[in-house]
Parts: structure tokens; C-alpha cells; sequence
């Protein structure tokens, strides 16, 4: 009983040392951990409190830029664990063992923790540093509390001056600166602590270059914007030099200096003047002269800009307009032209009043102040001009007019008068030439101007534009030298209605389509007459002739077109529509339509017809070819005819060697011309001919065309005909009686002639080959040719 209760004891004692213990450490860990949290919150640097295993650190201060002697000590560290156990002090960090420096600190003796900076230290580089302390067992190497970070701060030292970016500047200022104004605002840049006196700058300006009373230039201290003082005068100082310093506030303090060049752009403040105020010059009357006079004038802004270029103005003088005045580019210098001519007899003489300014408002500086841009009164010149007086052109009055006159009127109509007068008045005589008469249609008196017409006036004419028809005449005197005036007479030709409207090309060959529907044509008239008979045009159906009127009707007139329509649906075909067509006056004409209606297979266009479905088109070609045989054959028989029945009556047929009778056939109708070059085989069969006049055929009824036409006979009548030529030719018929007033004439144009010896000098050519007798007869009479005209032709006189 009494062993077991000592061993209760004892075991309830060890459980309540045990529990002790446990006790103890729970405080000394949350006491670790409150420290350590502590230290995390950037508490380190102050002094630690007296406790268990806490760090003690002495001040740590540092100036940047220390010049030693090194190693030099900074401070000391020191923990309480030391009480128990011998420590040893580590350190380690940035400036230690690690960038941006290495070496910079120390712990030279790690039994007592003093710690050493070994060189000076660049705030402006570094401006601080976050080491690490450690405390380790000597003897076992192990750590016995926690690392202290502590941050270590350079103080800084006013060791460097302020630094301008640029040593010198340039800036340029308009002459009108006005005074108080920034031209240009310094700045610099200390890299000493920011928002200390080392860093703070203050600016002065040392000098200025030239120094002038009314030009100058100031800083301000802390900001270091330069202003203007007074006025810039480019005249006198066109640059400037200003010397500027910049301070910084620590201790010593420190400056730069830079330099800035100010050029001075030159503006309006001098105003141009004249080197002369009073001129007098002499003009020709009668004429423009250019550069009559040079005014030269002085401007003292600089040459060649708008501030110095000279602007010249005419303000009193030039009422009618017979001056202007330039200014020469290179001189400055203004130029008075005389633009509209003078009058010596109206002014003899007239005073101009020129005023002279700059291109640019002038901006004067008064008082050492710039004053408001205003145009200054100009400075003047007043010039004298005196006209010399001339010999003037004679004066027209009117210088044009207008007749009126009636197209075809008469050779001898007086149309007007040209009235000039020398306005000199010295009554030379003046004599009128005419200069412009495109027409010949008129005459000039040369001393009354009266105009009279010595042609028919003809408004059609090409050269009546818009029926006015211009006359020029040239009135001259007798002054030395001669001077000449020009007049206009427009002579306004009123329409008559000479020209009967017809169709339009286009409206006489139209083409219709075989339709069950009939389709309406337009049919378009012209008349080159012009206002009023040419307005309105009169259509109407010529039902005189066979089936006109009941083949084709005339549908709604539009005053110079109409439309025509099929009364019924006619087949396929060409037809001839006959029509009226008359004009306002009552002037009409005959006009024929021709339509060919024809299928349209494609709906809208005609088709071409195979020339093989025409048969009477190839009968149309093959029978003058056989005509022509004939006319052949027949020649050929006639020619031996005569030499067998007359070759007793002449030896070797000596007619064909000298001139028969000789007569021409009689043509009723008119006929085509047939070509005026004959073949030479044919032409040496034929005999002279002796033609006679015009109006001797005319009494025989006789018509010859040699032209373009189409002969309307038929080719029985003329091979019948050529073949009494050759037999009265071959057959050696008696000659004509000579007659002096017979000889052959050559009728070049109707109405005109010329004689010939004859029918063989007549123009053909010897070389012309042998054409076929189908082409010197002509076309069948079936065939028509739209232009033909005896009008057009060669007319030759009959024959006796």
C-alpha cells in the first residue's frame, strides 16, 4: 500500500510537468508570431522592445557621395539570444551580395554585428537599399531567430546643377509682336531629389544683345517664359542675343546657363513715300502709250515682301478712264499707262492725284507701343499732263446703222449713206473707200458715202448671216499722215418668197411593209425661204393622176409634215404618190413620192429581193446589148452598100477624106447628155458638122445634150439614126455651101460660145478607147435618172 502510493505521486507530478511545459510553449510561439508580424509590417527599423529573443538595431545613415576614409561604419545590430548562447551576425541583400551593387556593406567583426559601407554611395542611382540580418549558433551554424529586413535610405546632397536641353535656341518674332506676349518658355532638369531645395530652379537673364531703350526682353523667375518689352524694329536690330541662367535652391547652389538667338521677322511699320511729289509730262493725243511715266518711291521695310511691295492708286483725275498705273516688280517704281486714247480738241490737259500704300496694313509702333493695324493716309503725288494735239481719224455718225431693204432688190437701189467728219474741224475733204463687200453686191461714192446697190441682193446668200448683210467703209482724210475712220452699214434683207417647198431628202424613197394593217408614213417638206412663208406648208393628193386617190389618202398635217396613208393593203410593189405641196404665200410645186412596198419577213425591215426573181430586169439588160448588135450589123451593111453601088461615081471614095453634107437629125424630145468624149474610131467616121446658134436650133426644133442626162428615145430610133449618119458619111454626100456665119461654135455653157474651125477641134480625146455604142445612145427608154436636166448640160447648136 505504502510503495504504490509514492509511484501515484510521482506520476501525477511528471503529467503536471508536462502540461506546464506545453503551456510555456504555446505562449513563446504566439509571442514569435506576434514579432514576426510586426517586422512584416515595415516595423523593423524602429528599435525593437526589450523581450525575449528580440532584434536591437542602431541608426543607420548614409549620405550620398561620403568621402570616407573607408571602410567607414554605418552602425550596429545586436539580439538578446546572445544572453544565452554565442551568436554570430549575418548579412545579405542588395549592396551585399546581390545588384545593383555588390560589396557596398559589411559586417567586419560577426561577433559584435558593427556594419562597414566600403565607397561613396549615388542617391541619384540608388536611393536605397533592403538588406537581410541573420543570427546564427556559432557552434552548430544554426539560425536561433527570425531574418531582419531592414531598409537602409541614402540622404541626398545638392550635387547636381540644372541641364537646359540645348545649349543655344532659335525662335523667330514677327516685327507686330505685341508687348507682354510669350515668345518662348524655358525648361530644365535637376535630377537631384524631387521636391527639395536642390531640385527647385529659379531663372534668370543675365544679358541681352543689343540693348535697346525700346526694345527689350524679360524672364520670369519660376517659370521661365520670356516676354517682350516695347517694340521690335527690324530696321534696327533684326536678331538679338539673349544670355539666360538657371539655379537650383540647395546648398551650395548650383546653375547653367544657355543662350537664345531671337530673329526679328520684318512687318508692315514704314510706310512708302514718294522721292518727288509734283510731275508734268506731255502725251500724244489720238493714241495709247504704254510706260508714259515712272514714279519711284521709298519704303524702308525690308526689299521684296508684301511690307515693302507698293500698291498705286489713281484717286482723283482719271474719271473716264483713259489711265492706269502698275508697279514694276523689280523697282518698285509706279507705271502710268495711258490705256484709252486722249482727245487734244475735248481736254488739252488734265491733272492726275496718285496715292501710293503698301500691300500689307501698316502697324506703327508709337510711344514704345504697337498700335492697331489702320490704313495710315497715304502719301500723294499729283501729275500734270498736257495733250499734244494729232491728226484724228474722221468720225462716222452714226459709227454704225442698219438699212432695211427687200431681198432682190434692183442694180441702182440707193440703200443708204455713210456721213464722217473730221473732228478737227479743219475741213480737209474726206474721201469714202469701200473695204468690206463680200458679195459685190454694192457701190461706194467715194466723196457723198452714198451706198447703191449694183447687183440683185439675194438673201440666201452665204454670206448674209441671219439676214443681215455687213458693209464696211474707210473714211480718209487728207492730213499728214492720212488717218482713216471705219463705218458699218448692216444691211438687214427682208424675205421674199422665192423658194417653193419640197420634199426632204429623206421623205422621197420610203419603204413600207406588207401588212393586212396599214401603216401611217410621215412626209417631210423644206423650203429654203425664210420667216414667214416657210411656216406652214399646204399638202395636198394630185388625184388627176390614175388610181392616186384611191390607193393612197393624206392623214393629220403637222405644218411641215404630213402623214400618208394606204387606203387599202396593197401588194407588193413600187408606187408613185403624186402631191402639192405649197407654202403660206401660195407658192407651190409638184413632188412625187416614191414607195416600194415590200414583204418583211424579220417584222420591221424590207427584205432583199434575188435578182433572179425578176425576170424583166434581165430582159431590161440583154436587150440594149442586142440592140447594139443590130445598130452593128446594119452599119455593116450600109458601108457595103455604098461601095458597091457608088464605086463607079468615085475612085477610092474620096469623100472619106473631105467634108459631105452634113446635116443633124431632129429630137423632139429631151434627152440625156451623151458623154463629151467620142470614141476615136467612131469620131474619125464622122464628118465636121457646122453648128449653129442657139437660136437657130431653136427655129429647127433640134435638141443635143451632151451631159449626164437619160435619151428618151428608143434604141430602134437611134441606131436607125447613127446609121443615116455613117451612110450620109461613107456615101460621100455634097458639102454645105461655104458660109462664114456657119462655122462650128462650142457651146462651153448655155447662153455662151466660142468659135472653132471645126466639129474635130473640138475637145476629145484621141486616146479614148472605142466605147460601145450602148453607152454613147444612152439608157433604154424604160430607165430614168432623178438628176437629169437639160439645164445641167452641154448644149450644142443645130445644123443646117
Amino acid at each position: 500500500m505504502s510503495s504504490r502510493a509514492p509511484a501515484s505521486l510521482l506520476l501525477l507530478k511528471l503529467l503536471l510537468s508536462l502540461l506546464l511545459l506545453q503551456v510555456s510553449l504555446i505562449n513563446s510561439l504566439r509571442q514569435e508570431t506576434e514579432d514576426l508580424a510586426k517586422q512584416t509590417q515595415g516595423e523593423s527599423h524602429r528599435p525593437l522592445r526589450r523581450c525575449k529573443r528580440r532584434w536591437v538595431v542602431t541608426t543607420l545613415e548614409l549620405e550620398e557621395e561620403d568621402p570616407g576614409p573607408f571602410p567607414k561604419f554605418v552602425g550596429e545590430l545586436f539580439n538578446n539570444m546572445s544572453d544565452n548562447m554565442a551568436l554570430m551576425y549575418l548579412i545579405s541583400g542588395p549592396g551585399v551580395n546581390k545588384y545593383p551593387e555588390i560589396g557596398l556593406f559589411s559586417i567586419e567583426d560577426h561577433e559584435n554585428g558593427k556594419i562597414y559601407v566600403h565607397r561613396p554611395v549615388d542617391r541619384e542611382t540608388t536611393p536605397s537599399f533592403t538588406v537581410y540580418f541573420d543570427v546564427v549558433n556559432r557552434l552548430t551554424g544554426e539560425k536561433v531567430d527570425n531574418s531582419l529586413i531592414f531598409i537602409i535610405r541614402i540622404s541626398d546632397v545638392n550635387d547636381h546643377a540644372p541641364q537646359f536641353p540645348e545649349n543655344e535656341f532659335n525662335v523667330s518674332v514677327r516685327e507686330s509682336h505685341a508687348a507682354g506676349q510669350p515668345i518662348l518658355q524655358m525648361l530644365t532638369v535637376d535630377l537631384d531629389e524631387e521636391n527639395t531645395p536642390n531640385s527647385q530652379v529659379l531663372y534668370f537673364l543675365i544679358s541681352q544683345t543689343p540693348l535697346l531703350k525700346e526694345s527689350g526682353f524679360e524672364i520670369n523667375r519660376e517659370s521661365g517664359e520670356i516676354r517682350l518689352l516695347g517694340c521690335l524694329d527690324y530696321e534696327t536690330a533684326p536678331r538679338f542675343t539673349l544670355l539666360i541662367r538657371a539655379r537650383d535652391c540647395g546648398e551650395p547652389p548650383l546653375s547653367a546657363t544657355a543662350t537664345v538667338h531671337v530673329s526679328v521677322q520684318d512687318d508692315n511699320n514704314h510706310r512708302p513715300t514718294f522721292t518727288q511729289e509734283n510731275y508734268k509730262i506731255q502725251v500724244p493725243e489720238g493714241r495709247v502709250s504704254p510706260d508714259v511715266l515712272r514714279l519711284p518711291v521709298q519704303d524702308h521695310d525690308s526689299p521684296f515682301t508684301s511690307a515693302w511691295r507698293a500698291k498705286f492708286n489713281i484717286y482723283n483725275g482719271n474719271e473716264e478712264g483713259h489711265f492706269d498705273i502698275s508697279t514694276d516688280p523689280e523697282t518698285n517704281e509706279g507705271i502710268l499707262n495711258v490705256i484709252k486714247a486722249l482727245d487734244y480738241e475735248t481736254h488739252p490737259s488734265c491733272s492726275l492725284f496718285i496715292a501710293v500704300e503698301n500691300e500689307e496694313l501698316l502697324i506703327p509702333c508709337e510711344g514704345g507701343e504697337l498700335r492697331k493695324p489702320r490704313r495710315k493716309t497715304a502719301a500723294s503725288a499729283t501729275v500734270l499732263i498736257q495733250v499734244t494735239d494729232a491728226n484724228d481719224p474722221p468720225v462716222f455718225h452714226p459709227r454704225s446703222f442698219v438699212v432695211s431693204e427687200v431681198e432682190g432688190a434692183r442694180p441702182g437701189t440707193r440703200l443708204g449713206r455713210f456721213n464722217a467728219t473730221d473732228p478737227e474741224g479743219s475741213g480737209s475733204q474726206i474721201r469714202y473707200e469701200l473695204v468690206h463687200d463680200p458679195a459685190s453686191w454694192v457701190t461706194v461714192d467715194e466723196r457723198s458715202g452714198v451706198v447703191v446697190a449694183r447687183q440683185r441682193l439675194d438673201r440666201e446668200s452665204p454670206h448674209v448671216n441671219n439676214g443681215v448683210y455687213v458693209i464696211i467703209v474707210h473714211a480718209v482724210d487728207e492730213g499728214h499722215p492720212p488717218q482713216t475712220g471705219t463705218g458699218t452699214l448692216m444691211l438687214l434683207l427682208a424675205d421674199i418668197n422665192d423658194n417653193a417647198p419640197s420634199l426632204h431628202l429623206r421623205s422621197r424613197y420610203l419603204e413600207v411593209c406588207e401588212s393586212s394593217e396599214p401603216e401611217a408614213l410621215l412626209i417631210e417638206a423644206e423650203d429654203g425661204g425664210g420667216e414667214p412663208s416657210s411656216d406652214l406648208f399646204t399638202f395636198e393628193l394630185d388625184t388627176t393622176q390614175a388610181h392616186a386617190g384611191d390607193m393612197w389618202k393624206l392623214g393629220e398635217n403637222r405644218g411641215r409634215s404630213v402623214e400618208l396613208l394606204m387606203r387599202r393593203s396593197l401588194p407588193r410593189g413600187d408606187y408613185s404618190v403624186p402631191l402639192s405641196i405649197g407654202d403660206s404665200q401660195g407658192l407651190y410645186q409638184k413632188q412625187t413620192v416614191h414607195v416600194r412596198v415590200c414583204s418583211c419577213p424579220g417584222g420591221a425591215t424590207c427584205a432583199a429581193e434575188p435578182l433572179a426573181a425578176e425576170p424583166e430586169l434581165l430582159v431590161g439588160v440583154l436587150a440594149p446589148l442586142c440592140m447594139v448588135f443590130l445598130a452593128l450589123a446594119v452599119a455593116l451593111l450600109l458601108l457595103l452598100r455604098c461601095d458597091c453601088v457608088n464605086g463607079a461615081k468615085r475612085p477610092s471614095c474620096p469623100a472619106l477624106h473631105e467634108e459631105g453634107q452634113q446635116t443633124l437629125i431632129t429630137y423632139n424630145n429631151e434627152s440625156r447628155a451623151v458623154s463629151g468624149q467620142i470614141g476615136s474610131e467612131v469620131r474619125k467616121q464622122m464628118p465636121a458638122l457646122p453648128i449653129h446658134t442657139a437660136e437657130e436650133g431653136a427655129e429647127l426644133g433640134a435638141k443635143v445634150y451632151l451631159g449626164t442626162g437619160v435619151l428618151r428615145q428608143s434604141l430602134e430610133v437611134r441606131a436607125g439614126v447613127m446609121a443615116e449618119i455613117l451612110h450620109q458619111k461613107l456615101c460621100g454626100l455634097h458639102t454645105l455651101a461655104a458660109d462664114p456665119g456657119s462655122l462650128p461654135h462650142i457651146y462651153m455653157e448655155e447662153g455662151e460660145l466660142e468659135g472653132a474651125e471645126s466639129l474635130s477641134s473640138l475637145a476629145f480625146s484621141e486616146h479614148t478607147p472605142l466605147p460601145s455604142l450602148l453607152d454613147w445612145l444612152g439608157p433604154s427608154t424604160e430607165e430614168t435618172h432623178p438628176s437629169a436636166s437639160p439645164a445641167n448640160a452641154r448644149r450644142y447648136g443645130p445644123l443646117n
